[in-house]
């Protein structure tokens, strides 16, 4: 019979309930039995964010000892942003950066310190980015360049991932863990890499 309750413990005991009711502050609508343990990072401007039942997000504290010490953050850009997260998914200490709109659908994992992201956050001009005036008047340059990521059910996110704006994985599909995911994967494959290249077929009929 263990007699002692870590500090660790007790911080994730706390963090369960302490969070439903940060996410309910923060107008995040959220399902069944979810599970946030630590302190998550909710920033920008409160856009429409809604998420499933069985929702696990562990957030730092060496919880999940690959993601360590960071902690997880969820980021709307605008009132307008939309992240919708399916029923069944777990999340390890993941930055989610949305202008536009993130799908995130049923029974996805995604691994430690994954980034996730819909925009070059950035303009590609480099006076635009100095706020001085650029010599490319209402070319794609001068504006923040954003595109809707979607990730289908069933996918695994290895840890240390980034996917960026644009992009659709196929539903069953298998990131490798380190890759950056440019262009869409295909269903039912493993792919990995930087830039993130279909390595194997799986699940295939026949």
């Amino acid at each position: 019979m263990k007699l002692i309750i870590s500090p660790n413990s007790l911080t994730i005991r706390f963090c369960k309930w302490f969070n439903r009711l940060y996410f309910r502050y923060k107008k995040i609508h959220f399902g069944k039995n979810m599970q946030v343990y630590n302190k998550v990072y909710i920033t920008g401007n409160r856009g429409n964010i809604n998420i499933g039942d069985d929702f696990h997000f562990t957030s730092g504290g060496g919880i999940n000892p690959i993601a360590k010490n960071i902690r997880g953050c969820i980021h709307t850009n605008h009132t307008d942003s939309e992240i919708t997260i399916g029923n069944h998914v777990g999340i390890s200490s993941a930055c989610i950066y949305i202008m536009k709109r993130l799908t995130i659908g049923n029974y996805v994992d995604i691994g430690a310190n994954c980034t996730i992201m819909d925009s070059d956050v950035h303009q590609l001009d480099y006076l635009a980015r100095r706020g001085e005036k650029s010599s490319y008047v209402n070319d794609v340059r001068t504006t923040v360049q954003s595109a809707p990521v979607t990730i289908e059910d069933d996918v695994w996110i290895g840890a240390h991932c980034i996917i960026l704006k644009g992009v659709t994985i196929g539903a069953r599909s298998i990131i490798g863990a380190g890759s950056v995911v440019t262009k869409n994967i295909p269903a039912d494959c493993i792919a990995a890499g930087n830039p993130c290249k279909v390595i194997k077929v799986i699940n295939k009929n026949g």
